[in-house]
């Protein structure tokens, strides 16, 4: 097959869309999640807020059986790899190949590990261009993370799904 017809022709056809209610759930569970979150970062006057929180939700929301919506995969997963993006900025600074070394280490972990979560894939990204302290794994990191598994086990469980599959 040449590389012309391999790179552009289907071979599957594209996904169902999901069913107009589950559009609406995940919706709100996205925005009730994301409330969550950022209230608290506006009250306590500590950062919650990780913008790979926003991809998270749509797993956890929108597709709450997937392997990668998880909790151990969703709190596993943005710990070790904003972990990963921290070490590799002490050790390293923020440079594109340590950049490019953390992201590919942080999803071996995650990989090695049984954490797989892909929106965390970003985390070492964000760490570096934040200029991130040592900090930002509890937060916003593990704290958003256990706020956001905290309101999709909540919102998704009270909406008739089973959430999670899995905790270990």
């Amino acid at each position: 097959m040449s590389t012309r017809k391999k790179w552009f022709q289907p071979y599957e056809s594209c996904p169902e869309r999901l069913p107009y209610r589950g559009i609406a759930l995940a919706w709100l569970g996205a925005a009730l999640a994301t409330a969550a979150f950022a209230s608290a970062h506006f009250a306590l006057h500590e950062t919650l807020i990780l913008g790979s929180f926003g991809a998270s939700c749509l797993l956890v929301f929108a597709y709450p059986q997937s392997p990668f919506a998880q909790p151990r995969n969703v709190i596993g997963g943005h710990f070790a790899a904003t972990l990963t993006g921290l070490v590799f900025l002490a050790a390293f600074g923020a440079t594109w190949w340590a950049m490019a070394l953390a992201v590919g280490t942080a999803v071996a972990l995650m990989l090695l590990l049984r954490i797989p979560h892909p929106p965390a894939g970003s985390n070492p990204l964000i760490v570096m261009m934040a200029g991130s302290c040592w900090d930002f794994l509890f937060t916003p990191t593990l704290a958003g993370s256990v706020i956001l598994v905290a309101v999709a086990l909540v919102y998704n469980n009270l909406g008739g799904r089973r959430y999670p599959t899995y905790w270990w």
